[in-house]
């Protein structure tokens, strides 16, 4: 049984490894982090922005620990532990206190970031909490190269930030224009875990998708010209694809090893013609996390 007194051991661990800096192995730094947004959602101890920043090193633990090999199941066990120690601790005792306490000391430089990288094996994805009141901006961005096409993925706010939305821009090297896009990704309720290859870290993307019958597809909402600030650097033009929010969700639920097919689909004379940009799921449940404010 973990006791009040072991849950501030943690926090204390928790806010001396706060960032990128990590003091413990991946599956105990998730358990930590996982004490503390368990203790939080019962007890309402952090602020809005701390409590995203918290949430957002919760789920980047969460992908290291899988990148290190734990499983999912192990990670779902670990997550039952952490609730349920959690729970043991009253709201108001002194332990709980304490630990909150050096959790905001901990995260409070972490909290007032404006942007922050999230790395992964191939590529990573930027988070941006900048609103502007002029243009679209990218809050959760991707870059993707695929021949001589190049593309944007992630998640772009409209004017004064008021709303985002899982959006896909991409330039055609010949200026061609898509009817739709889809985007393509492993179905967790079809499947026992990713389908990764041999080849780990270093295995394309395009090799880190399961055989079509376990994937399941989103259809763009929405298709229009792109706005100049959301094209891919040096892009004059190019097109903008925009997704449910159901689709964010579930890529968040991925092993942040996998990837997703992002399919731009052309009429053919013989049927469909496809162009396939491919992006990392990484830490894309982290850096959403982070934009929250």
């Amino acid at each position: 049984m973990t006791s009040p007194r072991r849950i501030l051991a943690l926090a204390a661990l928790v806010a001396a490894i706060s960032g990128d800096a990590w003091a413990a192995s991946a599956m105990d730094l998730y358990y930590e982090r996982t004490v503390m947004v368990a203790a939080d959602g019962r007890c309402r101890l952090f602020t809005p922005q701390l409590r995203a920043a918290l949430s957002s090193g919760q789920a980047q633990a969460r992908g290291a620990a899988l990148r290190a090999g734990a499983s999912p199941d192990q990670i779902a066990a670990t997550g039952r532990r952490a609730q349920a120690a959690a729970g043991r601790a009253a709201c108001n005792s002194p332990d709980i206190t304490l630990a909150a306490r050096r959790v905001r000391e901990g995260f409070e430089g972490y909290a007032r970031l404006q942007m922050q990288r999230f790395p992964g094996e191939i590529a990573s994805w930027t988070a941006d909490r900048a609103i502007s009141q002029q243009q679209a901006v990218w809050r959760l961005s991707q870059p993707a190269s695929f021949g001589a096409d190049r593309a944007i993925f992630g998640l772009s706010a409209n004017v004064g930030g008021s709303r985002t939305a899982l959006t896909a821009v991409v330039a055609f090297a010949d200026e061609a224009q898509p009817f739709t896009a889809r985007i393509v990704m492993r179905d967790i309720g079809k499947t026992g875990g990713a389908y990764l290859s041999r080849g780990g870290a270093r295995a394309p993307l395009a090799t880190r998708l399961p055989p079509r019958t376990a994937t399941r597809a989103f259809l763009a909402q929405a298709r229009g010209g792109a706005e100049k600030s959301l094209l891919p650097a040096g892009a004059k033009r190019g097109m903008s694809f925009r997704f449910p929010e159901a689709a964010a969700t579930a890529i968040e639920a991925l092993d942040p090893r996998e990837a997703i097919a992002v399919e731009f689909l052309f009429a053919g004379p013989r049927g469909d013609v496809v162009r396939t940009a491919y992006v990392e799921v990484g830490d894309f449940a982290a850096g959403r996390a982070f934009l929250v404010r």
